[in-house]
């Protein structure tokens, strides 16, 4: 994979509807981890006339269209469209204790107002909407309406400069879901290793929700999603991500 390019944008001046003060001490901070799903590797990068200037924009290579996930549970206070400026599109979330977190320049998005959210749920798409030079993801932690420098698991990210960051948000959990999909509408067949040259242990119908616990590369297969060499253990067995639709074309699920 190519080195992630480094994307520079327009100075962000959104507006700040719905950040009323917190009465009182505010909360600790919720535990925040990347807005991506497990296991991925994102290059963020931090700089000292960016605005507001404790975020962080994330880049890797064809990240056009992946999947943005919460960093923390909690109910979603904005969804807006700034049209070609600013943050374009973006998300907003009210974690609780004052602490809110948003999503910029999103080429869709997922979620609505009002809504509850958990960490790891997908919420939108990265894109290049608003004032943006290339697709990216512009992400702020905020504490009563005043961004902070930014922690991901307990950790503070680098200030300033660029540095490749792993994604743990939600590893624990039970795993990533995706659909099944074929061009005939046959089943796919579920090998006991990442090739169709090992030995088929069962069958999964066009259509069907599957669970991936984690992924690995093995032989290259095109099917209705593409050609990828990322093979999804799913139960006993794995098969082509090309044919699991997860609204990305990269991995997202921990490494087997």
């Amino acid at each position: 994979m190519s080195r992630a390019r480094r994307v520079f944008v327009t100075a962000l001046v959104a507006p700040l509807v719905g950040l009323a003060l917190t009465q009182g001490e505010a909360a600790a901070a919720p535990n925040f981890q990347l807005p991506f799903p497990c296991g991925q590797v994102w290059e963020g990068q931090t700089r000292t006339n960016h605005s507001p200037a404790n975020s962080v924009d994330f880049n890797r290579a064809n990240d056009d269209g992946d999947p943005v996930v919460a960093s923390a549970g909690g109910t979603v206070s904005r969804v807006a469209n700034e049209g070609s400026t600013s943050y374009g599109r973006w998300v907003e979330i009210d974690h609780g204790g004052g602490w809110r977190t948003r999503y910029a320049h999103l080429s869709a998005q997922a979620v609505s107002v009002g809504q509850s959210v958990r960490i790891g749920q997908r919420i939108g798409s990265v894109g290049t909407t608003g004032g943006s030079s290339g697709p990216h993801l512009h992400y702020e932690q905020r504490l009563n309406g005043a961004d902070q420098k930014i922690n991901f698991n307990g950790a503070q990210i680098l200030y300033w400069g660029s540095r490749s960051y792993t994604s743990r948000n939600s590893c624990g959990t039970s795993g990533t879901t995706g659909t099944v999909g074929t061009d005939s509408g046959a089943s796919v067949t579920v090998r006991s290793g990442p090739g169709t040259q090992y030995a088929a242990v069962g069958s999964v119908a066009d259509g069907a929700s599957v669970t991936i616990r984690c992924q690995v590369r093995g032989q290259s297969v095109t099917g209705k999603y593409g050609t990828t060499t990322l093979w999804d253990q799913i139960g006993s067995g794995y098969i082509s991500d090309a044919y699991v639709y997860t609204g990305s074309d990269g991995q997202v699920a921990p490494n087997c």
